[in-house]
């Protein structure tokens, strides 16, 4: 077990991206923050800052758009879980991005993490962080396997319009991005200042001149609470065990 405090990621500043509008919970989320989708009794957004207290994360900034005075007046009444932190709120006045949002933030110049706001997972957040030094990063995005099925039979058509295959509800695996990410502020120079920038956009700027971009494949539980059958099966692991996700 990682002892409390110790490790690569101690002392490091997070940002947390919830400004979203969580389209895809609607209509849930058009009067609620998605940050604030609850499970069990508690918020996705408090589950994710309390599992970063547990690796000495302190200092958390949240950048919030959609609904940010409700954000804000939540965590004016969680006096017991904001003493051990340094909180810090940034108020985009219009939608900047997963990555626009960052122009906006002061004193970022040291190595930061960053994660979306509506996540649930049991990450190791050291071992993200020592990957991210060990490979001299500037940008590394922790990545995840995921198996995506299409519930339907799939052909392939060739140009005379025959039929030449038949996948019935074929499986395929894919690398994707947890919505977590380990930052030099070396990167802040390919975002524009108050500009809308997406993460995707970023890594191919980054890309294109040629820097080091990496992906750290966690073996972990991870969750999108932004997709309804993520937040279904996150309801369940949850409430079976809320202590995998909250603390190390």
């Amino acid at each position: 077990m990682t002892s409390v405090g110790k490790g690569g990621a101690a002392g490091l500043r997070a940002v947390i991206l919830a400004g979203g509008r969580g389209t895809r919970l609607r209509p849930f989320t058009a009067s609620f923050p998605k940050p604030l989708v609850p499970l069990g009794d508690t918020p996705v957004v408090e589950v994710l800052i309390r599992r970063l207290l547990e690796f000495g994360i302190t200092d958390i900034t949240l950048t919030l758009g959609h609904l940010a005075e409700l954000m804000q007046a939540y965590f004016l009444q969680r006096r017991e879980l904001t003493s051990r932190l340094s909180l810090q709120f940034v108020v985009e006045t219009a939608p900047t991005g997963t990555a626009g949002s960052l122009s906006l933030i002061e004193g970022l110049d040291q190595t930061f993490l960053v994660m979306n706001g509506d996540l649930l997972t049991d990450i190791d957040f050291h071992a993200l962080v020592n990957f991210h030094r060990e490979q001299g990063a500037l940008l590394t995005v922790a990545a995840h396997r995921r198996h995506v099925k299409v519930d339907l039979g799939v052909l392939e058509i060739n140009s005379d319009h025959r039929i030449v295959d038949y996948h019935e509800k074929p499986e395929k695996t894919y690398d994707v991005s947890m919505g977590i990410y380990v930052y030099e502020p070396a990167v802040l120079k390919w975002i524009p200042q108050g500009q809308h920038l997406d993460l995707p956009g970023l890594v191919l700027k980054l890309l294109q001149d040629g820097q080091k971009v990496c992906a750290w494949h966690a073996d972990c539980q991870w969750l999108d609470i932004g997709r309804p059958d993520d937040y279904a099966r996150a309801q369940e692991l949850f409430g079976d065990g809320r202590a995998q996700f909250e603390s190390i």
